[in-house]
Order: C-alpha cells, then sequence, then structure tokens
C-alpha cells in the first residue's frame, strides 16, 4: 500500500500563496494518479485537482482553475500543489490522494493522507 503524508498548511492571508507538498512512502507513486481534494465546514468533501502517472495530464475544479496547480515527481516520490491568488472561500483541510485511474470522484481514489488545514484570511 502506499501512505501519503501531507505538508504545508497553515495560515495565509486572501491573495498569498501557499505550496502543500505530499511525500508517498511505501511504493512508488509513479503508477498512481494522483489527486487533491478539499472539505470546507459544513460542505462535502469536494474535488480540487489531479494529475496523470506521468505528469502530462491535469485538471482542475473550475473554482480553482487558473489560481492553482499541481505537480508531481516521481522520482522524488511526491506531489505539490501550488495555490496562488487565495481566497478565504479555499479555507479548508485539503487532501492528497492516490488512484488507479483519471477521476474527479473521491470514491475513485484508493489511499489518502491526513489532511492538513488552509486558512485564508480576509
Amino acid at each position: 500500500q502506499v501512505q501519503l503524508v501531507e505538508s504545508g498548511g497553515g495560515l495565509v492571508q486572501a491573495g498569498g500563496s501557499l505550496r502543500l507538498s505530499c511525500a508517498a512512502s511505501g511504493r512508488t507513486i509513479s503508477t498512481y494518479v494522483m489527486g487533491w481534494f478539499r472539505q470546507a465546514p459544513g460542505r462535502e468533501r469536494e474535488f480540487v485537482a489531479r494529475i496523470s502517472w506521468s505528469g502530462g495530464n491535469t485538471y482542475y475544479a473550475d473554482s480553482v482553475r487558473g489560481r492553482f496547480t499541481i505537480s508531481r515527481d516521481n522520482a522524488k516520490n511526491t506531489v505539490s500543489l501550488q495555490m496562488n491568488s487565495l481566497k478565504p472561500e479555499d479555507t479548508a483541510v485539503y487532501y492528497c490522494s492516490a488512484g488507479p485511474r483519471l477521476a474527479v470522484h473521491d470514491a475513485s481514489y484508493t489511499y489518502w493522507g491526513q489532511g492538513t488545514q488552509v486558512t485564508v484570511s480576509s
């Protein structure tokens, strides 16, 4: 199995930037699609971004497209989420995930990190 550990969450002002990182262990992530999801208080967990096995295919939720960038480094077994132009509505717990196929539904992902809190102040 794959173990995922996130880092980089914290408090940032609106308009600022934050970079989340997800370190994988147990197995290489090269055979997995990697995704980021988030869950805000009182809301359903929602898709944020996903990236294909080699990193050549990325897809974003409409709410973050143009502001967030997902990337991966299979050699380092890491996945990152660069978040720019942050808004208060981006405040949520962010989760790193891994799955066998390209998808935007959390049910399609097999492994999950513990989540990291991102808070954007106005």
